[in-house]
């Protein structure tokens, strides 16, 4: 973590830092206002968050991580952007999604290139499997959407088939064309591409 980072941190999580400690969040008052909220689960460097929360300010981004540098980079940026709508948790987003957040309180939750977990033995791990997405579609409200993107081929097939098999949800993009508009290029992204990767991105809706 840089100098720059770590004073970050220091100065901006007291007003924008949430621990995933179990207790209940009233998102009305974490955010200041009745606006619509949107978790993004796993933000990396933040880069993706900044940029479209800088492009949404009407819409709350709660984004949740476990990689301490990352809240540095995004705590930066929210400063440096005044992008006083974001709020960075830290601690585990199943935790999070469980306890903290209550049922339809969610207009979307955002899934930008999770671990993959390439290997056979350690499928199980990924956390894109059926229990998830159940306790996921709970906290959307009515109209919210789901978005996943990955560059691993295999686990968008594993995706595509939990996701189509939760009755609540309708798929509303196919998955197989361009990156949508409003998610920008990340920095994992180019470099997969650089390798060869295909990005799929899959976005469902709650009926």
């Amino acid at each position: 973590m840089t100098v720059r980072q770590a004073a970050a941190i220091d100065e901006l999580w007291p007003s924008h830092g949430v621990d995933v400690d179990g207790q209940p969040l009233d998102l009305a008052v974490l955010f200041g206002n009745q606006r619509p909220v949107v978790l993004e689960i796993g933000f990396g460097t933040g880069e993706a968050t900044a940029t479209m929360a800088g492009a949404d300010p009407m819409t709350n981004v709660l984004a949740v991580d476990v990689h301490t540098p990352g809240f540095g980079r995004l705590l930066q940026r929210i400063g440096s952007q005044g992008l006083d709508h974001v709020r960075v948790a830290s601690g585990d987003a199943v935790d999070l999604l469980r306890d903290m957040l209550a049922p339809g309180s969610l207009a979307g939750i955002r899934i930008f290139f999770p671990d993959p977990w390439p290997k056979a033995r350690h499928h199980k791990r990924r956390l894109v499997q059926a229990s998830f997405v159940g306790l996921a579609v709970s906290r959307l409200a009515p109209g919210g959407y789901l978005h996943v993107a990955t560059d691993w081929w295999p686990y968008a097939e594993q995706m595509r088939e939990v996701l189509d098999a939760e009755p609540t949800l309708g798929l509303s993009d196919d998955g197989t064309g361009p990156r949508p508009m409003d998610r920008p290029e990340t920095r994992y992204e180019r470099a997969g591409l650089a390798k060869g990767h295909e990005v799929v991105d899959l976005v469902y809706v709650l009926a």
